[in-house]
């Protein structure tokens, strides 16, 4: 396969269970698979650490905001995200296959986000619940705007979440 960020050659490299590529040699991103980079995104999963110091070529330089196409897909031009609700590492993924690319350095910024798997769980409910309450609040702001009227369903969740 065919290096989505500098167009070198991408080889396989196995880690613990997995087989993922890698661009050695060239700007030292990884290619995950669809659900693989949740099997190394974790500080205490050992398997991830072989990925932390993939050999680069200095002389490679990558445009980590041009848009990139799937290395397993080539017609589809991957979406980029942030990983995780930190909101601090952005990833390409392909919508078709599912596979992640990520550039140099990306896998040891995920990895540093969270001490273990209790603590990314946490990170996503609290996300989950300031996502949910700021779609709650907003039926009740544009109610009062006289904007439109909106279903009691919404005021019956807000009264649910309170109580909690």
């Amino acid at each position: 396969m065919k290096c989505p960020a500098c167009g070198g050659t991408l080889s396989e490299l196995k880690v613990g269970d997995l087989t993922v590529d890698v661009c050695r040699g060239g700007c030292g991103g990884i290619w995950f698979d669809e659900f693989e980079l949740g099997h190394v995104d974790d500080q205490d999963e050992a398997a991830g650490e072989s990925l932390l110091d993939i050999e680069t070529d200095p002389l490679v330089k990558v445009d980590t905001k041009s848009h990139r196409r799937c290395p397993q897909c080539p017609e589809i031009v991957m979406q980029r995200h942030f990983y995780g609700p930190k909101r601090r590492v952005e990833i390409d993924e392909c919508g078709k296959c599912g596979g992640i690319w990520l550039d140099a350095g990306e896998l040891a910024a995920i990895r540093a986000e969270y001490k273990n798997q209790a603590e990314r769980e946490q990170a996503v409910h609290d996300y989950a619940v300031d996502v949910l309450r700021d779609a709650l609040a907003r039926p009740a702001l544009s109610a009062r705007a006289g904007e439109r009227k909106h279903l009691p369903v919404g005021s019956i969740l807000r009264l649910l979440w309170r109580k909690r």
